[in-house]
């Protein structure tokens, strides 16, 4: 079995970006505001349902699936589509949680595919 590295590199924030963020995780303890609050507030975006997680994450799997079968590698879709190859790994790997449809376009075009969108029932 094969080990990876993992390199952590750490959080680029000024002390003012910190310091707010420390205050709005003390504010979410000390409130425990519900969901309805949380997006009142318009600090919080509105979160994204596990379904719909699921069907963007089988669409970039293919998209990969895709590009791995092109023979491409990360920097070759980087230079295609003008998106930095760590930000094509991050939507790759699931920690680019919310992309947008440009993006996701951008990479298809890459590959010389399209995204289409259909409408499906919610049972199926």
């Amino acid at each position: 079995m094969t080990s990876r590295t993992r390199i952590h590199r750490p959080r680029q924030q000024t002390a003012a970006q910190a310091a707010a963020e420390r205050a709005k995780q003390a504010k979410f303890q000390l409130e425990k505001p519900s969901l309805k609050q949380l997006l009142a507030s318009g600090d919080y975006s509105e979160p994204v349902t596990q379904a719909e997680y699921w069907d963007l994450r089988k669409a970039i799997v293919c998209l990969k699936g895709l590009r791995e079968a092109a023979g491409l590698s990360l920097a070759d879709v980087a230079e295609r589509t003008g998106i930095d190859r760590a930000a094509i790994c991050r939507l790759e790997n699931g920690t680019h949680e919310n992309p947008t449809i440009s993006t996701l376009n951008r990479y298809a075009e890459a590959l010389g595919r399209r995204i289409s969108f259909r409408v499906v029932d919610v049972g199926g």
